[in-house]
């Protein structure tokens, strides 16, 4: 990625571009455009790359935004078409900051607001908002449950050993300088993961945490969904870990890692294996049910505080089937390891989308209803 010397041409970068890469995202794009700039960030600033899609997500995005603003490429997959974006409208030139998100995301109110107060090239990188799932079902529910916790308590004691894990896509931004040393073609199921592991390993500098900034983004609607989304992820998980030797090196994202890794595998250890052979061996049915007494009182405790800080008591409402979907994930987590790093599965990663017939249409008028 050829970088050139814009203090020498006289030209003065601005701040912060957004950029948001699609397939087929008809449904969501003109609601997506209208949230950023409600946001603060300014029609010009907004880009589009429209990964050869067959609807009508080009000529959307055209309704709203210049067409000097709008590319669209051959089929290439998120991540290349997000470097041939970058290319194309000379981001590096022309801004400071680039913000990746998806074409999915619904931005809080004050979203571009928050972000730029917050940016800061001499210290940081990178920087990551705070991820939340839209209202929805029960599925939506449980995302919102996992993703309020996990940030608000595991993200920020990330930031604060310098060890995020991961950028996610829908709420991710780049300083454009470090754009040149990293590279999109990752060949990976989670490009996000990727990119973040390339960061640390090639120490281009912080991660900064900005929890206030929030986007809102949509999640599976069916059980088959839920696991094939979950399925891409543990299997992208597992490619990082293997493609950057985590564990081996004395760093601290080795440390974060590999101590998120040790937890999913004793969690789902003594859930699916020690309880039952200790309730075999022992026919001890009170036993069996202080331990899960004791589990389940730490989650309950987790749900009051998830509901309070994401202002959604509908959270709750997720502890009766809490341990369904914690017991999928840990059953594809388990299957993605042996698949990834036992049967050496999954080396490289088709080129497309995986959001394909899972989106919904949301309007404006929606927006604040699902916040």
């Amino acid at each position: 990625m050829r970088v050139k010397d814009t203090k020498k041409r006289g030209m003065r970068r601005r701040r912060l571009a957004l950029l948001l890469p699609g397939h087929n995202e008809e449904l969501i794009i003109a609601t997506t455009i209208h949230s950023a700039v409600a946001a603060g960030l300014k029609i010009e600033n907004i880009f589009v790359v429209d990964d050869d899609s067959n609807d009508q997500t080009r000529e959307i995005a055209l309704r709203f935004l210049p067409k000097e603003n709008v590319l669209t490429v051959p089929r290439s997959g998120k991540a290349q078409a997000v470097m041939l974006a970058i290319n194309h409208f000379n981001i590096v030139e022309r801004y400071t900051w680039i913000h990746v998100a998806d074409a999915d995301s619904i931005f809080c109110p004050d979203y571009f607001r928050i972000y730029l107060k917050h940016l800061d090239a001499k210290r940081y990188s990178a920087a990551v908002g705070f991820v939340q799932s839209m209202r929805g079902n029960w599925i939506a529910t449980y995302r919102s449950f996992s993703y309020t916790y996990g940030q608000h308590i595991f993200r920020r004691l990330q930031a604060w050993m310098g060890a995020i894990a991961v950028l996610p896509g829908p709420v991710t931004c780049f300083k454009s300088d470090i754009l040149k040393d990293l590279n999109f073609s990752t060949n990976s199921l989670t490009e996000d993961f990727d990119l973040t592991l390339q960061i640390h390993r090639k120490k281009l500098g912080s991660i900064r945490f900005i929890p206030e900034a929030i986007n809102y983004t949509q999640d599976p609607r069916t059980v088959s969904d839920f696991i094939q989304q979950s399925l891409r992820w543990q299997r992208g998980f597992f490619q990082g870990v293997k493609k950057y030797n985590i564990g081996l090196r004395p760093h601290m994202i080795d440390a974060g890692v590999g101590y998120q890794m040790a937890e999913s595998m004793y969690y789902f250890f003594q859930m699916l294996f020690l309880l039952p052979l200790l309730l075999v061996a022992t026919h001890d049915w009170r036993t069996f049910f202080t331990i899960m007494g004791a589990d389940y009182a730490a989650i309950v405790v987790l749900a009051i505080f998830s509901a309070i800080a994401a202002r959604r008591l509908s959270i709750l409402s997720s502890l009766p089937y809490f341990y369904v979907l914690r017991f999928i994930e840990l059953g594809v987590f388990a299957w993605a390891f042996i698949e990834v790093i036992v049967l050496k599965r999954h080396a490289a990663a088709p080129h497309g989308w995986r959001t394909e017939g899972r989106r919904y249409e949301i309007t404006t008028n929606d927006v604040s209803s699902l916040q």
